[in-house]
């Protein structure tokens, strides 16, 4: 699995420290130092299954200041995916990629889900 995060964010702090718990193998990308390209985007919002916005991290500084939540809406799905491959600090993190799903953010019930952990079943 890959996890993408920003190494001093508290809520990636949050998820590493649970994979690891959790016993879950993972690779670490530092998202600012490695944008997700445009290709990784579309491949990781189609598995998602997840409306594109869910890939902007809405609370972040750069959303805000190119007002993103007036415009993402007038923007095409292309013009989106080359926005938030410009700047990894636009991209909602962590996200996790693993072999046919894709989690944005860090909800441990999700993840916990979506891994099998604590007794949970896998999601397909």
């Amino acid at each position: 699995m890959l996890l993408i995060e920003y190494p001093k964010c508290t809520t990636c702090m949050k998820a590493k420290k649970w994979l690891k718990e959790n016993g879950i193998p993972f690779e670490d990308r530092h998202i600012k130092e490695k944008n997700p390209t445009v290709k990784e985007l579309q491949a990781w919002h189609k598995m998602s299954g997840q409306p594109l916005k869910k890939f902007f991290n809405t609370s972040g500084l750069l959303y805000k200041e190119y007002a993103l939540k007036d415009r993402l809406s007038s923007m095409s799905e292309q013009e989106q995916y080359k926005l938030l491959a410009s700047d990894g600090m636009l991209v909602k993190r962590p996200l996790l990629v693993g072999d046919g799903f894709v989690l944005t953010g860090f909800k441990e019930s999700e993840w916990a889900a979506a891994l099998g952990v604590n007794g949970a079943t896998p999601q397909a």
